[in-house]
């Protein structure tokens, strides 16, 4: 069954906030998704430090399915 996680960039002071969310169908999906999100804001933004930031993806009711610190995300390819 797929359920909704949202998928947000927090920084100090700062936060890109995923409001649409995204249908996962499985929980090990979760963590490559997260690293596509942080990824693509990462190398389309205009901020020059992500090492303080952490992707933080949550479920319907707000809790927490994953955090991570930015510098863990993983480059596929």
């Amino acid at each position: 069954m797929a359920r909704l996680r949202r998928f947000h960039c927090i920084g100090i002071g700062n936060a890109e906030l995923d409001l649409e969310g995204c249908w996962m169908p499985r929980r090990a999906a979760i963590r490559a998704h997260a690293d596509r999100v942080a990824l693509a804001l990462m190398t389309g933004g205009d901020r020059p430090d992500w090492s303080e930031w952490f992707v933080d993806v949550r479920d319907l009711k707000g809790r927490r399915v994953l955090l991570h610190a930015s510098t863990e995300v993983h480059v596929v390819g």
